[in-house]
């Protein structure tokens, strides 16, 4: 039997705390991933969804 359940991750669109510069990003990032623009620390991983450190700004499908 085929699940009906849509997918378990998604590309997330977050603004850096320090910069506000806005990136998209995977919500099951296996790395750290740093703004493009100062560096700063936007997600962690975790084994599973990222922990995010910016502001998450829009979930995109």
């Amino acid at each position: 039997m085929i699940s009906a359940k849509g997918p378990t991750s998604a590309f997330i669109k977050v603004a850096c705390e320090k910069c506000k510069n806005e990136q998209i990003i995977f919500d099951k990032a296996s790395t750290k991933v740093k703004c493009l623009v100062c560096g700063e620390i936007l997600a962690v991983p975790t084994g599973g969804k990222a922990k995010i450190q910016g502001k998450v700004i829009q979930t995109l499908n």
